[in-house]
């Protein structure tokens, strides 16, 4: 449940009220009794961590993410040239007439 900011601008009475998003407004100061309490506009209370996150992938310039690995046209314009090694695939080990005994 998030927790709304309250001031009367009759008495100048503030609380912090936790309430659910359904929850009707709250208008009658509890202070002064008079209907001038107003909800605030205020930042909110919670930090976006880990990684997949604006904050904490890109706020260092501009590199790129910080796994290492290229994305965008960039990376693949440049087709990537196969191994030696992945040319051929390897033969399976069978034994042969000769190493009978």
């Amino acid at each position: 449940m998030p927790i709304y900011a309250y001031r009367c601008d009759e008495c100048g009475f503030a609380k912090d009220v936790l309430q659910k998003i359904s929850d009707p407004v709250l208008t009658v100061c509890p202070s002064c009794a008079k209907p001038a309490f107003k909800k605030q506009l205020t930042a909110a209370g919670f930090q976006l961590k880990g990684t997949g996150w604006y904050a904490t992938d890109f706020r260092g310039g501009g590199a790129g993410p910080s796994t290492g690995t290229a994305t965008g046209p960039a990376a693949s314009t440049t087709p990537a040239a196969p191994a030696a090694s992945d040319s051929a695939p390897a033969a399976p080990a069978t034994p042969t007439a000769d190493s009978k005994s």
